[in-house]
């Protein structure tokens, strides 16, 4: 999705599945917020109340890309489309409706109150303003190619043990869930943490805008979304905004061992900088990694203090994702011995490195929530660390978002593929299979299959897969078929 203003988004390249997705979120995305009357509305927004009782309670607020959002009653619509929808408006009375246009039909609902307003998308973010200024609450935003979603389960696991903790539902991070999750605050929450993803330029301008940080954090900047950015540098750039979230004045804290991070300008930054990092003595150090039971174990070096810390799933990746919500959480007060203590209990993402057994006693690493150059490396890295001698299996898609960056950026990945090193290789998709002539020229000794469809992958992998496999499985999180795929080769 792109956006043309602040709230006008147009769908682009989008399936009909992934719309359905969409809207689900936005639907599940309705919270509790603090209730306002009309009046109090209309007094905010320099409105006037066209019709209908000042005294009525509102108690939910959107701003609809289409009318089918408005979905209960005591919802204020604000309503900036030229011609007026009436379809959803009968069977959700009442509703408040704040307009710049008013029409005679309005008169026809009786439960229909009505502000008029000069500029609709003014108002909105007035309101949107106002309601953040109601809460002196600290707020943590994580962005990041990889590990965002992660590291902000980490932060809201470490918290909620005795605060009272709003924030993002799993990787569900779209900009259309921005006020719903802002309105999720109330007078009982202590803190809030938010992903805030880039899929185009400016995203983080917007998220900034809405939940106004205190903190905020770049796990790491790979290649990705390259279709609405259009290069790798204008990518880092959105990733930059970070610092306009924060207002250049809060608490940024990066990853000091991500190259691309430190092409960022900090020169105008006036707030503190804060580093994690697993190869160099930083604010927050880990050294001493080593896969453990069902997890890593390292040492967190802090102010030559030296603490012991256990994190669930593989991966030096986790480590980064540890040390970065382990340096936010101890921005609002809990101690670093207290929350490696936390993190002990905290429980993975799905599809997030998640490894089980699989058909034919093989080892399954189910790594499809998302495909970019980052996580292939990450997941390469658990594989080959976890294999023990096991034959190394690694099924992979077409990497998405890329635009005309996508060929050089399927040639990354094919140098990442070759240095890590694999056994097997089953590929889907029309540029992993173009791939497949050029992987003999450039080293890669592994046996090579390049297939039409993810069936056809499955049947292939039935067929190899024994006790002494494991398998990595790459792929987008909206390719269901691939999805299917990997639930039914995790079956015993």
């Amino acid at each position: 999705m792109t956006n043309n203003s602040s709230n006008t988004y147009i769908i682009k390249n989008k399936s009909i599945a992934s719309l359905i997705e969409v809207y689900k979120l936005i639907i599940r995305g309705v919270s509790e917020m603090k209730t306002f009357t009309v009046e109090q509305m209309k007094k905010l927004l320099n409105g006037e109340i066209i019709q209908g009782s000042a005294d009525f309670q509102i108690k939910n607020v959107i701003f609809p890309w289409h009318v089918d959002d408005i979905r209960s009653p005591h919802t204020l619509v604000f309503y900036k489309n030229k011609r007026f929808e009436w379809s959803a408006i009968p069977k959700n009375l009442p509703l408040v409706v704040v307009t710049n246009k008013v029409f005679a039909e309005f008169r026809s609902f009786s439960e229909l109150i009505v502000i008029k307003v000069d500029d609709v998308t003014k108002a909105y973010w007035k309101f949107v303003q106002y309601y953040r200024s109601l809460f002196d609450i600290p707020v943590v935003a994580v962005t990041g190619t990889c590990g965002k979603s992660t590291t902000k389960e980490m932060i809201k696991h470490i918290l909620s043990a005795e605060r009272k903790i709003q924030a993002t539902r799993s990787s569900e991070n779209s900009r259309l869930l921005h006020l719903s999750y802002l309105l999720g605050i109330d007078d009982s929450t202590d803190a809030a943490v938010f992903e805030t993803a880039v899929g185009a330029p400016n995203d983080l301008k917007i998220a900034g805008r809405y939940y106004k940080p205190m903190i905020g954090i770049i796990t790491n900047i790979g290649e990705e979304h390259l279709d609405h950015c259009k290069s790798i540098e204008t990518y880092i750039q959105a990733k930059a905004d970070m610092l306009n979230g924060l207002n250049n004045e809060g608490i940024l804290i990066l990853n000091a061992d991500d190259e691309k991070i430190k092409t960022i300008s900090l020169a105008d930054y006036k707030g503190r900088v804060v580093y994690f990092s697993i190869k160099k003595d930083t604010d927050f150090y880990a050294s001493n990694i080593c896969y453990e039971n069902n997890g890593m174990k390292f040492t967190l070096e802090f102010h030559k203090m030296k603490y012991p810390v256990f994190v669930p799933g593989y991966g030096e990746h986790q480590v980064y994702n540890a040390l970065a919500a382990i340096a936010a959480v101890h921005e609002l007060g809990i101690g670093i011995k207290e929350a490696g203590e936390r993190l002990k209990s905290f429980v993975n993402l799905k599809r997030h490195i998640e490894i089980v057994q699989g058909i034919s006693g093989s080892t399954i690493i189910d790594d499809t929530w998302s495909l970019n150059t980052t996580s292939l490396r990450a997941g390469l890295k658990v594989l080959n660390q976890m294999a023990q001698g096991k034959t190394r299996v690694l099924f992979l898609t077409d990497i998405e978002t890329l635009g005309e960056m996508s060929w050089k950026i399927h040639k990354l990945a094919e140098e990442i593929i070759v240095s890590e090193g694999i056994d097997i290789l089953v590929t889907v998709g029309d540029i992993t299979g173009q791939m497949v002539e050029h992987f003999k020229t450039i080293g890669l000794e592994a046996t090579v299959y390049s297939l039409k469809d993810c069936d056809e992958a499955y049947e292939l992998l039935k067929k190899i897969l024994h006790k002494d496999c494991i398998l990595l499985i790459k792929g987008p999180m909206f390719n269901k078929s691939m999805a299917q795929m990997a639930v039914k080769l995790k079956q015993q």
